[in-house]
């Protein structure tokens, strides 16, 4: 029992890394915080200081109010809430599809969603206009919606089949033996154990939806229909000048929506564990 025990100076060591791993990843939210705090004339003389002598809310109100952040996060939301939405309905079905069924179309569906990933965006921004100008989606948002749902879709179908093919093919067995049809058998068995794959594949679309640039910039040219992402590279000027202090404030306001749905959905995905475990 002793010898298996870790012994105290590696016990030390190994705080010591997590506390230096925590710092390395808090501060530049700490910077953050400390550069929206700043005035102007603050960040230009002392901008190296990390706590801000006179703490002012003038940068929370630019980027509030100039820059009209609470319509482009409301913008980004929609669009963020809906693509998860669509892309769990779509993902889900073909993924139970692809780790059940073994057919020819497998292997070929799975190395087609591997190759998406790898094809550069860029190539295909201007057929991607193209296309969504002759249906008439261009600047609007259930057009950058649906661009996003193609974008995620790959990845996510991915995910949740390898949660799929996780789950033993016994507990479906055992409860088509006890007479419960296939429906029955989703509903009761596959999804509950499932439940941890669709919390962090809606995790990873939501995130990415978020926090998406190249799309929107393309996309939408109306001021009431930007998102977040747009709306942040503004407080960059022309010239390559920085409004450093509402920028700060800007990000920090864009980050909290994201950190509170990661807070939010990662009970359930606890839960989802904890209620995998006991089933399985």
């Amino acid at each position: 029992m002793s010898a298996a025990r870790t012994r105290p100076h590696v016990r030390v060591l190994q705080y010591a890394a997590l506390a230096a791993y925590v710092v390395f990843l808090g501060f530049p939210l700490v910077w953050l915080v400390s550069t929206s705090l700043k005035s102007s004339a603050e960040i230009i003389t002392g901008a190296s200081r990390l706590l801000p002598s006179a703490p002012t809310l003038e940068n929370f109100r630019d980027a509030v109010e100039r820059a009209d952040l609470l319509q482009a996060g409301a913008n980004t939301l929609r669009v963020s809430l809906a693509t998860t939405v669509l892309v769990i309905l779509l993902s889900l079905p073909a993924a139970y599809a692809l780790a059940r069924f073994k057919t020819w179309l497998r292997p070929v569906t799975l190395s087609w969603v591997l190759l998406s990933q790898v094809f550069p965006v860029i190539l295909v921004i201007i057929p991607l206009f193209l296309i969504l100008n002759q249906f008439g989606l261009v600047d609007s948002l259930p057009g950058l919606t649906v661009v996003y749902v193609v974008y995620a879709l790959p990845f996510a179908l991915w995910m949740l089949q390898g949660f799929v093919a996780g789950i033993p093919r016994e507990l479906e067995e055992a409860a088509a033996v006890d007479g419960a049809g296939r429906l029955r058998i989703l509903a009761s068995v596959v999804f509950p154990l499932l439940r941890p794959g669709l919390v962090a594949t809606a995790l990873f679309t939501f995130i990415s939806s978020w926090n998406e640039f190249l799309f929107a910039l393309v996309l939408i040219q109306d001021p009431s229909k930007v998102t977040l992402s747009l709306t942040l590279s503004r407080f960059v000027g022309a010239e390559g000048q920085v409004q450093l202090g509402a920028l700060a404030a800007g990000s920090l306001l864009a980050t909290i929506p994201s950190l509170v749905f990661f807070l939010v959905i990662q009970r359930r995905l606890t839960s989802g564990l904890l209620t995998g475990a006991v089933k399985g």
